[in-house]
């Protein structure tokens, strides 16, 4: 994917050894992290707007992305360090195929009901789960997450598969109503929208057995970074791990900072269904992930969570 069709404007070159100070002679060390305007970002921004980086000696920069996979380029050249909202599937796909050679610095979420949901129409005729197979189901990204986890919920239940079509999540409620899909699978604050907007109906929690809990999405950055960068990673991990346990005591602070990044209201973020925010990376939970993946042919090999999560 060229760099140029990156949803970003990045000028800083990534963080090039320890000690690098920040713009302002503050002595601070930059980082540049690709973001998404999601849920799952909620520390990242926590972390920003309540000092937990400026207290770690950290200089963050955030850049926005609208799909966390565009901003795999950058990436592996050192134009971004980290990349917030990154869904392990792609990230662990390319590990596995030895295109990045990704390292996880921190979770970032995990699934909690109703923080993605297959909606359809409200007069649509698919009235269950088993209506699915063979129906166009929007998601953000192919071979991804999305499909992943409602794949395995529809082989629990014993029902078929649908046909998966690429709709980035801000286009999805546009897709359901001219009929260019007959379901969308969407995530918060974009699942709220469209239920609201559309009077769409829920007709799957996105956090059904057997994936309930699973972790999603991470802080990712690459093994060089992490290497070269051994005291920075450690003081972004400290901020992130401390803004998870705030989101995590108190969805309040969460539902303040959302309308700050995530393009919704106070109002609507009010009422948002949040996931789970991890104050650490379970490597445990995270081998639930690879053998998902590994059953739905998403990987070609076990890969070894403990291998890339930094520690």
């Amino acid at each position: 994917m060229a760099l140029a069709a990156l949803a970003l404007t990045v000028t800083l070159a990534g963080c090039g050894g320890e000690g690098k100070s920040g713009s302002d002679g503050s002595g601070r060390q930059q980082i540049t992290v690709a973001a998404l305007p999601l849920v799952d970002d909620a520390a990242l921004y926590l972390a920003r707007d309540r000092g937990l980086f400026r207290k770690e000696g950290l200089d963050v920069r955030i850049e926005a992305v609208q799909q966390s996979t565009q901003a795999l380029p950058a990436l592996a050249t050192g134009q971004v360090d980290v990349i917030a909202s990154a869904n392990y599937v792609s990230y662990l796909q390319a590990y596995d195929k030895g295109t990045l050679d990704v390292r996880i610095l921190a979770e970032g979420a995990r699934v909690a009901p109703h923080m993605m949901d297959v909606l359809v129409p409200k007069d649509s005729p698919i009235r269950s789960i088993a209506d699915l197979k063979g129906k166009k189901v929007a998601v953000h990204v192919l071979n991804n997450i999305q499909s992943l986890t409602l794949d395995a919920i529809l082989d629990a239940r014993g029902a078929g598969r649908p046909v998966y079509r690429q709709i980035p999540f801000a286009q999805m409620g546009a897709a359901l109503q001219k009929g260019e899909a007959d379901a969308v699978h969407a995530v918060e604050p974009f699942d709220s929208a469209i239920q609201k907007e559309l009077g769409a109906r829920v007709l799957v929690d996105g956090a059904s057995p057997p994936v309930r809990s699973l972790p999603v999405s991470g802080y990712v950055t690459t093994r060089r970074f992490a290497e070269r960068n051994p005291g920075t990673a450690a003081a972004f991990r400290r901020a992130i791990a401390a803004a998870s346990a705030l989101a995590a005591r108190s969805p309040d602070a969460v539902r303040q900072e959302l309308p700050k990044y995530a393009h919704v209201t106070t109002q609507q973020a009010a009422s948002l269904h949040l996931p789970l925010y991890p104050t650490a990376t379970d490597v445990e939970q995270l081998r639930r992930l690879i053998r998902l993946m590994r059953q739905q042919g998403m990987l070609t090999k076990d890969v070894d969570p403990a291998a890339v999560v930094v520690k």
